[in-house]
């Protein structure tokens, strides 16, 4: 059997989760870069509020130039893949390092937002949308 050779390299995993989307991020020592989905983040996100929406863990830890992140993304739109890559980088950050966790558990970024879109009743045109009533 071929043995598999992998880089030895101190990692952190986690996962962040907003709306209908997925994000796996992984943290390595670096300065700074992140890629999602093999694209430089500024250019994957395109807005710059979603790109401080995704930065923003780094920004409250003051830790932006320790990790490189590289992440994949899926499902949902792009605002909600910019706040599953806020939630995942934030619970990656904490398993690097415990002192990081008052400071963004304080920021609200450690804590799954659970909205979500509201499904379709039927005799509805959307969730809660209905025809004009009509007396006569």
């Amino acid at each position: 059997m071929a043995e598999k050779k992998t880089k030895s390299v101190n990692q952190i995993i986690s996962t962040g989760r907003r709306k209908k989307s997925i994000a796996r991020v992984r943290l390595v020592p670096g300065n700074g870069k992140c890629t999602v989905n093999g694209r430089e983040m500024g250019e994957y996100l395109q807005m710059n509020t979603l790109l401080l929406v995704a930065r923003q863990p780094f920004e409250v830890t003051q830790s932006g130039d320790k990790y490189d992140a590289i992440i994949r993304v899926t499902g949902g739109g792009l605002s909600g893949q910019a706040g599953a890559i806020c939630h995942g980088i934030a619970r990656a950050l904490v398993k690097a390092n415990e002192m990081y966790k008052k400071e963004l558990k304080d920021a609200g970024l450690l804590t799954r937002d659970p909205r979500m879109k509201e499904r379709k009743k039927y005799g509805l045109k959307k969730a809660r949308k209905a025809s004009q009533f009509s007396k006569r």
